[in-house]
């Protein structure tokens, strides 16, 4: 097989499994639908009985009631409503529309929503108060924003912000900085070794599946370009056809926050 990148990397496949959840809704039969006679012989009943005629009682609605939030206690692991409430209460109006996600839409980039740590003095208290660390970067300003939750009283009790922090990279950065590469010149070999594994052209993140490093720049060691990864956000990608093999781009460097591509010196 002709290289474009160095070579393609032979490995096991990585399996990315989903979940999903179906709810069905059975709606209650129409009693007597099968009946075929009548009260007065013309088949009134019947009719209104299967939803016909003028008098027809139509067929009720179950309407599904509303889920319970679930809770966790103590250190339980944060649930999937906790998750979902916390971060909601974290991204209020003002840093939704002052921020810029890695799309450059409105609102910071989501990374990750954790249990945080208890405080030192609620170590051994199995009643001390649940907390959630939600963190965002925001990529106007290249700043990590850390909001601190009570899961309880749904009020944010700390909020934090960093510069030149640089957390593991999301699922939604990855696919972006795969994007970036699939669209760039720079990014020609990664299609052409594509090709040659699957027979079909690279068009899009989707058709990959990815794994990313953050990448911070040392003096003289990268191009100019990267000379400011570490203050920005950048990325070295890790890229896998899927259910193939791994394509080697470990010299390319995609600087999210510029949204420039950079190779780095073999």
């Amino acid at each position: 097989m002709h290289r474009h990148l160095g070579k393609v990397v032979a490995g096991t496949a990585l399996a990315v499994a989903g979940t999903a959840v179906m709810v069905a809704i059975t709606l209650p039969g129409t009693a007597g639908a099968n009946e075929t006679g009548g009260t007065n012989g013309d088949g009134t009943r019947a009719a209104q009985q299967t939803g016909q005629g003028p008098d027809a009682v139509r067929p009720g609605v179950v309407e599904q009631a509303p889920a319970a939030v679930k809770k966790g206690t103590g250190r339980d692991p944060l649930t999937d409503d906790e998750m979902q409430r916390v971060e909601k209460i974290a991204l209020n109006k003002q840093l939704l529309t002052s921020g810029e996600n890695v799309d450059g839409d409105h609102g910071p980039q989501r990374l990750s929503v954790d249990l945080a740590d208890p405080e030192a003095d609620e170590l051994d208290d199995p009643a001390a108060p649940r907390r959630a660390d939600v963190t965002f970067y925001d990529y106007r300003t290249d700043t990590l924003v850390t909001k601190t939750v009570d899961v309880e009283s749904g009020k944010v009790v700390r909020t934090g912000t960093q510069h030149g922090v640089q957390p593991p990279l999301s699922r939604a950065e990855n696919a972006e900085a795969a994007e970036l590469l699939i669209a760039d010149p720079l990014g020609a070999g990664l299609k052409a070794d594509y090709k040659d594994a699957t027979g079909r052209e690279l068009t899009s993140a989707d058709q990959l599946l990815l794994n990313g490093a953050v990448y911070r720049a040392t003096p003289g060691g990268q191009p100019a370009v990267l000379d400011k990864c570490g203050e920005h956000r950048c990325v070295r990608l890790f890229p896998k056809v899927k259910n193939g093999p791994w394509i080697d781009a470990r010299w390319l460097v995609v600087d999210l926050s510029a949204r420039k591509v950079a190779r780095l010196a073999h």
